[in-house]
């Protein structure tokens, strides 16, 4: 996954407007304009960096000029309490305006690719592959899915428009399995997919009856997860979701499915630590 400059400078201008406002009181009185400074950008724990680039574009947007980086460390690094990931340069108003911004965004990132780094060891093995969801934060989704690519896991649709889904709530209010996978398929262009969720093994043969693409298996016990898998036989990708942990992910692996979606990689990870030390 690519990021789009335009989003992000758009989404790092919207979070520098609600952190200054009109002006940052502290800095603006206490340091000088023409004041310059270095400092660095340091690991406090072990993990995988994810966001280096945006936290640095922080800093270029508030000094289009004159502004001096040095990166030692990339997305996707695996990084080790006391790691210099990167040096800058530049006024210290500039640096002290962004510090927070920019860590907010590089600590999430970074939270996100790591944990996602870690389910994906967790399976490593077994057929399945590490996805996230639509859980994401508002105005926030590209930076964290883009950082769940950073951790090794693949992406879930990007938006509503990407694909069909039928949950619970759509197979109940569209009649029924049946009906509602043959209404789609009616209006449903060639190149999109239909996943559906079921959940139990009744449901998930008439899932496989109606020929939906992909079936999600929510919220089921792993001997059941089996069974389905048995019973697909390779005539849909499985999906595994609902209320999984590091805890579970091993023996859900096992139990042969393809995919194994996960919406605590974004809706509640534990920010990265990494802190932004002035250092001449």
């Amino acid at each position: 996954m690519i990021l789009n400059k335009i989003y992000v400078d758009r989404l790092i201008e919207t979070a520098l407007l609600e952190d200054i406002n009109y002006l940052d009181t502290t800095t603006d009185y206490l340091i000088d304009e023409a004041q310059e400074n270095s400092a660095v950008f340091l690991a406090k724990s072990d993990g995988i960096l994810c966001g280096i680039e945006v936290a640095l574009r922080v800093f270029e947007i508030l000094q289009p000029k004159g502004f001096e980086v040095k990166v030692y460390k990339r997305d996707g690094d695996e990084l080790v309490k006391g790691d210099i990931i990167a040096e800058i340069h530049g006024k210290t108003r500039t640096i002290l305006k962004g510090e927070r911004t920019a860590l907010n965004l590089i600590q999430h990132m970074s939270g996100i690719a790591t944990a996602t780094s870690k389910a994906v060891n967790l399976v490593k093995g077994t057929k399945a592959s590490i996805a996230d969801t639509r859980k994401t934060l508002p105005g926030m989704r590209p930076l964290q899915k883009y950082a769940v690519t950073v951790g090794g896991g693949r992406n879930h649709r990007y938006n509503l428009s990407d694909a069909a889904m039928l949950k619970d709530n759509h197979i109940d209010a569209g009649g029924g399995i049946a009906n509602a996978v043959a209404k789609l398929k009616t209006k449903l262009g060639h190149m999109t997919k239909i996943e559906l969720e079921v959940r139990n093994l009744d449901e998930l043969r008439q899932a496989l009856e109606a020929g939906v693409d992909v079936i999600m298996l929510d919220n089921m016990p792993c001997e059941m997860m089996k069974e389905a898998v048995e019973i697909t036989a390779g005539r849909a990708l499985l999906e595994a979701s609902g209320g999984i942990t590091d805890e579970t992910l091993r023996d859900i692996a096992q139990t042969g499915v393809d995919i194994i979606s996960m919406g605590a990689l974004t809706h509640s990870v534990k920010a990265f630590d990494i802190s932004l030390k002035i250092s001449g």
